[in-house]
């Protein structure tokens, strides 16, 4: 698939999407994640001042469950003319970010506008990775995420008979990467491709991030060295840690 020509004179722009309306259950914090107080403000509200601190994004979309009537609370400092929000989550990450799409082409996107999709929860994003990421990407023909490699032994698990979770196989990890965000896709590209992911119920399963989207339609998205720091809080202990890298200085 391929995008329609933008006109010579055109400078694509860059636009933030923050999928936000996830209740975050293995988190198990009380609430979804999002909102949970880490260093002294919910964890979305450091994402998204990070966000604010790159010159280069016109603007950055919040996308919230329809029944949301708290992010305001949990997040004063977005406000201004760069700080969109819409209630048009769905059932998943995929429709989220899909209809969030829909929504920055309602607001004067265009389909060749680059798009940066960052999770929420990874609250120690900084703004020089995303410039890192903005700069390996812009000239690119597809787009890409920051991403680490694999460092770690990994294992193939199962429970036996007694419930207790055992290795039974090592995986090998040679050109394995492990995916973070944003991930950085031009908005015609990355539009039709979560559209087509979601069309098909066992596509739509394996759809985990948005570059899955994008390779499920033959493209290869580039690679960007990105940080270990910039973990997506999902477990309990994952807060603790936040905490104490937040407040180190």
């Amino acid at each position: 698939m391929s995008l329609t020509y933008a006109a010579p004179d055109f400078v694509p722009r860059c636009f933030a999407l923050v999928p936000c309306a996830g209740v975050g259950e293995r988190a198990q914090v009380g609430g979804p994640k999002q909102y949970h107080p880490v260093a002294g403000q919910a964890v979305v509200a450091h994402t998204l001042k990070a966000l604010a601190a790159v010159s280069r994004i016109e603007a950055t979309l919040v996308v919230l469950s329809p029944q949301d009537d708290v992010f305001e609370r949990h997040a004063p400092a977005f406000t201004g003319d760069k700080a969109w929000v819409a209630r048009v989550g769905g059932a998943s990450r995929a429709e989220s970010v899909t209809n969030g799409l829909h929504e920055l082409l309602a607001r004067g996107a265009q389909p060749y506008d680059w798009v940066l999709v960052h999770d929420a929860a990874r609250c120690l994003i900084r703004p020089e990775w995303v410039n890192r990421l903005i700069d390996a990407c812009e000239q690119d023909e597809v787009g890409g995420l920051l991403a680490l490699p694999l460092a770690d032994t990994l294992k193939a698990a199962a429970s036996d008979a007694q419930g207790h979770v055992r290795a039974h196989a090592t995986v090998d990890r040679a050109g394995k990467w492990a995916a973070q965000t944003p991930q950085m896709f031009r908005l015609g590209l990355l539009r039709p491709a979560l559209v087509s992911a979601l069309s098909d119920p066992d596509q739509a399963a394996s759809i985990t991030d948005e570059a899955s989207a994008v390779e499920a339609l033959g493209h290869a998205p580039r690679l960007v060295p990105g940080a270990w720091d910039n973990f997506k809080l999902t477990w309990p202990d994952d807060f603790a840690l936040a905490e104490r890298l937040l407040r180190s200085p």
